[in-house]
């Protein structure tokens, strides 16, 4: 097997985890991507914006190097609401959004560019006794936090109109028909019921 490069490899599942969550958008009203599918609102847009938020401040002020634009929710007078980063208002664009995270994405790879995997940085919102960090820790942090996400925003496409998938052009899915996944998903149904009654 021949060797990889360790940052490129992290760096490419990263870009590739933030191509998945914005491609759950395609083709969606604004109501279907604002639309809240959990008890706690999780919705796909809000997931985008969250991240943008996670994007600016472990690859930018980590490293010393601020994003250079506002990110209204976080630097405005409604940063210190709860969950203020995880939904869109009315009143703002899901292009300005899906925009302002492919800008921030932009800025981290830049980031991710110019630094060695062992070289510091201080993540300023954590506990002091663990603030410092590598390159390689920030790196493995925002794949970790991004895929998590993507997988939130697979569920949740799934339940807004049936898409469902790992990727554009590789939807890591069973060939199946609409009749087939029905009958798949009773037989599931079937297995979970018989061993709810062998308790």
């Amino acid at each position: 097997m021949a060797d990889t490069d360790p940052k490129a490899d992290l760096h490419r599942y990263l870009r590739a985890a933030r191509e998945a969550l914005l491609w759950k958008l395609d083709g969606l009203s604004e109501y279907e991507a604002r639309r809240p599918l959990t008890p706690t609102a999780t919705n796909l847009l809000g997931l985008v914006k969250h991240l943008i938020g996670c994007e600016t401040a472990y690859f930018g002020d980590t490293f010393g190097r601020p994003f250079g634009e506002t990110v209204p929710w976080l630097d405005g007078p409604d940063a210190e609401v709860p969950n203020v980063d995880m939904w869109a208002t009315a009143d703002e664009s899901r292009e300005d959004i899906v925009h302002l995270y492919e800008r921030a994405c932009a800025h981290s790879d830049a980031t991710i560019e110019a630094f060695a995997l062992d070289d510091l940085g201080r993540v300023p919102h954590w506990p002091e006794d663990g603030a410092e960090v590598s390159l390689h820790r920030v790196l493995v942090h925002m794949l970790a936090e991004t895929h998590r996400h993507a997988g939130h925003a697979d569920i949740v496409r799934e339940l807004v109109d049936g898409a469902a998938g790992m990727r554009q052009g590789n939807d890591n899915m069973p060939d199946g028909d609409r009749a087939w996944w029905e009958s798949y998903r009773r037989k599931v149904e079937d297995a979970a019921r018989e061993a709810q009654g062998r308790q």
